[in-house]
C-alpha cells in the first residue's frame, strides 16, 4: 500500500484545485458510498492497480503483499491509497463514507469481477 495525503495544486480567489492523480493511465472511476461498519474489498487483483480516494468520512484501509504482514492506515478526506496488482486490500468504513475506487487494468464495467480474486482469509470481517 502506498498512501498519499494529496495537496492543493493551485489556489486563488475562485477556490482551489487538487490533483488527485497526475500522469496515470486510468480505466475506471467508481463512486462508492458506504455506511458505518461496512467492509468492502477483501480481494486482490492479478493485473489491476487500484486507487482509493476518500471524499468524505473515515475508513481503515488494510493491505497485504503475498503472505506478508497486514498493513493498516486510517484515511480521511483528501487521502489516497494505492494497491498494485497482487496486493490484497480491504476497506472498513469507520463512519459513513464516500470514496472513489480508481483502477487501471481489466477490472471495470462488465469485467468488474474478471480480475477480482476473493480472499479465503479476509483481511477484515
Amino acid at each position: 500500500m502506498k498512501m498519499v495525503r494529496t495537496q492543493i495544486s493551485f489556489k486563488d480567489a475562485r477556490g482551489s484545485i487538487r490533483d488527485i492523480l497526475d500522469g496515470v493511465a486510468l480505466d475506471a472511476i467508481t463512486l462508492i458510498i458506504s455506511k458505518k461498519g461496512v467492509v468492502r474489498g477483501n480481494h486482490s487483483h492479478k493485473k489491476t492497480t487500484q486507487y482509493l480516494y476518500v471524499l468524505s468520512g473515515r475508513v481503515r484501509y488494510l493491505s497485504r503483499k503475498g503472505t506478508g504482514k497486514v498493513r493498516s492506515a486510517i484515511l480521511g478526506p483528501g487521502d489516497l491509497a494505492m494497491s498494485p496488482p497482487g496486493e490484497a486490500h480491504a476497506i472498513v468504513s469507520l463512519r459513513a463514507s464516500t470514496f472513489l475506487a480508481i483502477s487501471h487494468g481489466p477490472r471495470h464495467g462488465r469485467n468488474y469481477e474478471a480480475d477480482t480474486f476473493r480472499l479465503v482469509r479476509p483481511l477484515a470481517a
